[in-house]
């Protein structure tokens, strides 16, 4: 049978700061149409793939972290929605829906099916099983109801907030009954995050010449949650906010363009004198709670409750400046890109 025709995104070699779209190469191959007899694979068609801040950390020579780097001269791995073409698996049959692990390419063939999840096509968009119903969204539902332990009440700082992850945070802590406020790093960005996703106030950290100074405005009483996405001066400035037994529930670093070179803390000796847990966490330490998660986020988006702002960049050659965009913030919302419709 003819080879088909493939599109991919290789990754060209290791890097020591923020991501370039010259960092990643287009380049087209062949693939056979079939899964091979007995190999238990099967063969998918990506629609969806997710661009997220952690691929950064899979761009260096460094094997100490909880997933490995990428291989120079092969192509890019990372979440993604696919329809199965051809399957080996008895467990996945042709015209299936599946999330989880793909390669940056038209088509793959995936070998590792543990993690992957069959989806239905119902009134959810197929795009949401990568941010809103995927990684991210998980990470936020995690972060925010096991790691911060919320109260009513509290008063919540979520930085990155119209991000993938903090835009799910702050709605959340809505729906649990805190007064919430985000940064972000753009007017239309805080447009959204009062008018749109139901932040109580936000702003623009910009235009802010004294970040502490910031958070004392919005939060005069002191911070009970700072759900931080971005670490160095921002974590800086809300470990001197933060009420006593307040939590931060670390969840990225995006500030830090050069993981060899990283900037240090300044006002680590608030943990002590204001009695703050502070928490590094990922979402796959919570994987049991992934049932809980689906049916409470499926039930309050269609309740209405909570909406979800995507970033679409059309076909697979938007991919490389889709990924670069998300260390400059030209994203609005959780970045996707488009390599088919279904």
């Amino acid at each position: 049978m003819a080879k088909l025709e493939n599109k991919q995104v290789i990754f060209k070699n290791f890097i020591d700061r923020a991501p370039q779209e010259t960092d990643l190469e287009l380049k087209v191959s062949d693939i056979g149409p079939r899964a091979p007899s007995g190999s238990g694979a099967f063969l998918v068609k990506n629609l969806y793939l997710s661009c997220d801040p952690y691929m950064r950390g899979r761009m260096r020579d460094f094997h100490g972290s909880y997933i490995p780097p990428f291989v120079p001269g092969q192509v890019v791995e990372g979440f993604g929605v696919s329809k199965v073409v051809h399957s080996d698996d008895p467990n996945f049959k042709p015209g299936d829906l599946v999330s989880g692990l793909t390669g940056w390419e038209e088509y793959s063939l995936i070998k590792k099916t543990e993690r992957l999840r069959k989806i239905q096509l119902d009134d959810i968009p197929l795009s949401y099983h990568v941010g809103l119903l995927g990684m991210p969204g998980f990470t936020a539902y995690a972060g925010f109801y096991e790691v911060c332990s919320p109260s009513r009440g509290e008063h919540v700082f979520v930085s990155a907030a119209s991000g993938a992850v903090g835009q799910l945070v702050g709605q959340l802590a809505k729906l649990h009954g805190c007064y919430v406020v985000g940064s972000a790093g753009s007017n239309q960005k805080v447009d959204l995050l009062k008018n749109k996703l139901g932040f109580d106030e936000a702003f623009n950290y910009k235009e802010e010449q004294d970040l502490n100074a910031a958070l004392k405005r919005y939060f005069p009483q002191g911070i009970d949650i700072y759900f931080d996405n971005v670490g160095a001066e921002m974590l800086d400035a809300a470990l001197l906010n933060m009420k006593i037994h307040g939590r931060i529930a670390v969840c990225g670093m995006v500030s830090q363009h050069s993981l060899s070179d990283p900037k240090g803390i300044h006002n680590l000796f608030n943990l002590v004198m204001m009695r703050i847990r502070m928490q590094g966490f990922l979402q796959s330490d919570y994987l049991h709670l992934y049932p809980r998660f689906l049916e409470h986020v499926i039930g309050y988006y269609r309740q209405g409750k909570i909406v979800y702002v995507e970033d679409v960049s059309e076909g697979l050659a938007s991919a490389p400046a889709a990924l670069a965009g998300l260390f400059s913030g030209k994203n609005v919302g959780k970045q996707v890109i488009c390599v088919a419709h279904e």
